[in-house]
């Protein structure tokens, strides 16, 4: 964030301005966030707020207008608020009546996918994904195997008896004993952990610092990842409403639009991105610039995550920045929430 420490006042002035953006796609004039925010302050104290607001980044003046519209940085700040005070949401009841329905019709968990994407995308008027993991493939052990000339076979045995093996670069020699030591590390602290959980685990490690003192533990977690990285996916993924997005009326080129149906239709792609993103249960909201993909940088992500026994469902949202991000927040949180809920009760 800009080194401006957001006020009572800003924060409220900046709340008011992105709700009246995201209402009405116009730049907002000081006047009226003076009459709409209720601070009973003057036109002149808004402008300085806003100058405030502006050399910090959470706004910015399109040259052809007096009014201001909110950055990447300025709806995060409105997000954050909004998390702050909420309730979990419910979806509306349509939503819930449709998703039973076709629960009853198939308790499949792939076919209450398909109805999810579906059905949300029409409620919330953009692309809307349902992701599971419907057998979480659990670690059961790792076992490395030195090839000579930095090259390691790797051997991961999963839930299921499933094996999976892979020839990795360590850019070394490594000694047998040492290749030992590294499984034993990574046996000793994920066996019994989803796979999934392991390659979160596995990144979140290798970023701490500590652990690039240890050179048999850093090494470890290398050979780990590389072995992680692309695993076969085991998920169920569902999208639709791309079309939604043509209509939106927003900065969106036909070119990002193309960029994001050709991710869409790479189902493993965009599933291998949503992996980076949601590392838990709960809500992950990236918007603009935060995505790691440039593709997706014109638009913002919400999305919900339940972890159900072994089950781990997503439902989220992708459309522009100016979204309407209460309602697409309630939408996600609540219909996570009714597929845990149809599923209990159809098995």
């Amino acid at each position: 964030m800009g080194s401006f420490e957001l006020s009572d006042r800003s924060r409220r002035l900046l709340a008011t301005l992105v709700h009246e953006y995201i209402e009405t796609g116009e730049p907002v004039p000081s006047q009226a966030l003076a009459r709409l925010s209720g601070l009973g302050v003057s036109s002149a104290t808004v402008r300085t707020v806003l100058a405030q607001l502006e050399e910090a980044g959470y706004v910015h003046q399109p040259h052809t207008s007096a009014g201001r519209v909110p950055t990447d940085l300025g709806y995060r700040a409105f997000v954050d608020l909004l998390l702050e005070g909420r309730t979990p949401g419910r979806p509306p009841a349509d939503v819930e009546h449709q998703l039973r329905e076709q629960a009853e019709r198939s308790p499949l968990v792939e076919d209450l996918l398909a109805s999810v994407s579906h059905v949300v995308s029409r409620a919330a008027r953009h692309v809307c994904f349902a992701l599971a993991d419907q057998h979480v493939s659990v670690l059961q052990r790792i076992e490395f195997i030195t090839l000579g000339g930095g090259r390691v076979l790797v051997v991961v045995v999963s839930g299921g008896s499933q094996v999976t093996q892979k020839v990795v670069d360590a850019g070394e020699d490594v000694s047998p004993d040492d290749l030992v030591h590294a499984a034993n590390y990574l046996n000793t602290e994920f066996a019994g952990v989803p796979l999934v959980n392991v390659r979160a685990a596995v990144l979140a490690r290798l970023q701490q610092e500590r652990t690039l003192y240890d050179q048999l533990l850093a090494r470890a977690l290398r050979l780990a990842q590389q072995t992680l990285a692309d695993l076969p996916s085991q998920s169920a993924f569902h999208v639709e409403g791309a079309a939604t997005l043509l209509a939106t009326g927003d900065d969106v080129s036909m070119a990002m639009l193309r960029a994001l149906f050709e991710m869409m239709e790479e189902k493993e792609r965009m599933v291998h991105l949503l992996n980076q993103y949601i590392d838990g249960p709960g809500l992950t909201v990236v918007i603009g610039a935060e995505h790691t993909s440039p593709h997706l940088r014109p638009f913002s992500l919400v999305a919900s995550t339940t972890v159900d026994g072994g089950a781990i469902r997503t439902v989220g949202v992708i459309g522009p920045r100016r979204m309407h991000y209460s309602r697409a927040i309630s939408l996600v949180v609540g219909t996570t929430q009714v597929v845990s809920r149809v599923l209990r009760y159809a098995h």
